[in-house]
This record gives structure tokens, sequence and C-alpha cells, in this order.
């Protein structure tokens, strides 16, 4: 008869033994330990690495190529490859791989890889736009992805740039873009040779011959949601689990805030004692908003039960490790999902629909242009304009009567 005690191996040790993160995957589990990871995720990523490496083993890739094994399998995930089985490869293994890369870059096991360097001319403007125009991070990077490919296209010789290339460029650019991308793309390389001219290195009125986009300023219907659906996608974020979407929707709704300036709330932005948050907005103008029963509730309830203990001073943290302040794009995603609990069919479904909705019923519920456009920190009141089309009895009120003759 047999005898002794028979032990089950665990097959996902026994697959990181045998591939190249046999001599890492303790320390790996530490790595990620450290960075607040809970033990279930720990244990679904040592799942994934094990997988992947168990691939990458049978590829005939080692840890000098791990890179390379890396790409390898993006490429086969992106061409279509389906997993046959539970530890078969799968994205969400490439995405582990990614990550086990960047615990070896952490340790110094393997060499960063050198980040493309930007044109002296381009790192140049985006010192001069913080320092003398003020822009915001936001800004700046959105600037910068237009600036880039017009300094790789024309040369980072500024001589050289003149109306014929210029408006050759900018033509080419708009065979390929939408009309609103076009726009964009206008603006930043208009700053960008404004900047050339402040410096003398182009001769004044070269950012003239930026041909100008086709557009009507305040043609369209505001995009807004009706109160029904607001009151939808507040009630789908009620509960524990979801203190803080439900703080940060109430400050996009009712308030009017950019993804942005939520992103960057932090708790010195927060006077409990005269009830009013401190914004700094566009240009790095520091405004202050009233701090209303509703959202202070919400913000109180969140800081209280739901914020992670992380010593940052920042308001607003991701819910899943690594921990950290969030961003403009996590906010994005946090309404989209919103909306899709919440059943609302909108086609837009980014944070600025809210600002939107929250303009649109402002004015709705009797509040005036210059209010609604205190709280939005408009620069100009024809802006806030632009929501008073939603109001049709407003409209009803200063309409003219049509001059020409009654249709038959």
């Amino acid at each position: 008869m047999p005898t002794g005690v028979y032990v089950r191996k665990n097959a996902v040790w026994d697959r990181l033994k045998a591939g190249m993160a046999a001599d890492h995957a303790v320390d790996f589990t530490r790595w990620l330990r450290g960075r607040l990871y809970t033990s279930l995720t720990i244990s679904e990523r040592m799942r994934l690495l094990a997988s992947w490496t168990h691939w990458a083993r049978g590829e005939g890739y080692t840890l000098t190529a791990i890179r390379e094994a890396h790409a390898a399998s993006f490429c086969l995930i992106e061409a279509g490859h389906r997993p046959r089985f539970r530890g078969d490869l799968n994205k969400d293994a490439v995405e582990c791989a990614k990550l086990f890369i960047a615990y070896l870059e952490d340790q110094g096991l393997l060499m960063r890889l050198p980040a493309k360097p930007a044109a002296p001319l381009v790192v140049e403007f985006a010192a001069w736009a913080r320092e003398q125009r003020g822009l915001a991070e936001t800004t700046l990077a959105a600037y910068l992805g237009t600036i880039t490919p017009f300094v790789d296209a024309l040369g980072d010789i500024p001589t050289a740039y003149d109306a014929v290339t210029i408006r050759a460029y900018m033509i080419e650019r708009a065979k390929a873009v939408s009309v609103e991308r076009m726009k964009g793309i206008s603006v930043g390389i208009r700053a960008f040779l404004r900047f050339l001219i402040a410096t003398r290195r182009c001769p004044p009125g070269l950012d003239h011959a930026m041909p100008n986009v086709a557009g009507w300023r305040l043609a369209s219907i505001p995009r807004f949601l009706p109160d029904a659906d607001i009151a939808r996608i507040i009630g789908a974020c009620d509960g524990e689990r979801r203190l803080r979407d439900r703080a940060i929707i109430l400050l996009l709704v009712r308030l009017g805030l950019r993804a942005s300036e939520v992103a960057r709330l932090s708790f010195d932005d927060i006077d409990w004692r005269q009830g009013s948050i401190r914004l700094c907005g566009k240009g790095r103008r520091e405004e202050l908003l009233p701090l209303t029963q509703e959202i202070g509730d919400a913000l109180f309830a969140y800081i209280e039960r739901g914020r992670p203990a992380l010593a940052t001073p920042s308001l607003f943290i991701t819910e899943y490790a690594p921990l950290r302040p969030i961003d403009r794009i996590t906010i994005k995603c946090l309404v989209k999902r919103a909306l899709k609990r919440g059943g609302v069919e909108s086609r837009y479904k980014g944070a600025h629909i809210l600002r939107h909705s929250a303009a649109t019923a402002m004015l709705r519920h009797g509040v005036s242009l210059p209010g609604v456009s205190t709280v939005l920190r408009h620069r100009s009141q024809a802006m806030t304009a632009h929501y008073a089309k939603v109001d049709i009895a407003l409209l009803s009120g200063i309409a003219q009567p049509w001059p020409g003759r009654s249709p038959c």
C-alpha cells in the first residue's frame, strides 16, 4: 500500500518556476503588495504572469528578450488570438507581462527605454507657455500633441517657415481629421507661431498665414441631459461602494466643474467653515464656488468611509492598486460607467456633457445668464448665452414675429 502524505502541487508556481520569472516571482509579489494590491488581486496577477511566461517559454524567449516577447504576444492578441482554455495566453496576461517589465525596471534589473526626446524648440515652447502664458498642463499637453508633428514635418529651423509651407501643411492635415479636430490643431500651431514671433525667430505676422477653419460660432444646440436623466445618473451612484463616484458626479452636475478641475481638487481647496470650494481654472485663475449641503455631505461621506488611507493631499484617489490621485481620464470613464448603470442613452458620454447639463438646468430653473456665467466661470457672457437656446420659454419672450406672409 502506498504510504506518506501527498500534497497537490500548485500549478501556478510550477509554471512560474519553469519560466523566465522563476528568480523574481517572490520579489514581484512583495513589489505588488508594497503598491497596495490586495491579496486576491496579487493571486490573479501571478496566475496571469504564469500563463504569459508559459507561453513565452514555449516560443523560446528568455528574460533578456522579455520586451521582444511582450511585443510578440501583443501582436498575437491584436491579430485575434483567442484563448482555448483558462491558462492560455490572453489580453490580461499580456497586460500583466507589462506590469512585470515595470517591476524589473523599477528594481534596476532591466534598463528603462529612453523616451524619444522632444525637439529643443518644442521644449522651449513648453517652458515659455507655462511661465509666460500660464497654460494648464492639460492644455499644454493638447498643444504639444499638435505642435510636435508640425515641427517634425517642417523642421526645427523657424527661419525656413513661410506662408506657403504652413498653408500646405494645414491643408494636408485637414484631409485626415474632422473639422473640430482641425480647429484644435489650428489653435495649437498658432500659439506656437506666436511664441516664435515673441522670441524673434519668425517675422511678425506669420501667424496670420494660418488658414481659418470653417465654422459658425455658437451655431449648434448645446448638448445636455434632461433632469430625469441626471437624477438617474446620481441614483446609479448610490451605496457605500460608490461614495467617490457620487461626490464626483455631484460636483459635475451641480456646479458644472470640468473634469480636470475635479481631478486637481485637494483637501486645502475645501473650506468647510466658510462653505466654499477653491478652484484653479483656466489661466491659473483662482475662484470660489459655494459648497452646497448636498455636495458637502457627499464629500464628507467619501472622506470618512470611502477614501483609501493614502498620504497625498489630493482629494480623489483611484479605487484599485496602484493607488494614486485620479486624472481627468479616470473621471471620463467614471461618467461613462454611471451613464450605463443608470440606463441613460446619450451620444455624448464624457464628463463635459454634465457641465452643459448643469448650465441648462440652472437656466431652466430661473437663474440669470450672469449668474450661470459666474458659476461656470466664463470669461465672456457670450459663451453663456449659448445655453439660452434650450430655454424655449425665454426664447418665446424675445422672439419677433416673422415679417413674411403666412404659409397657405
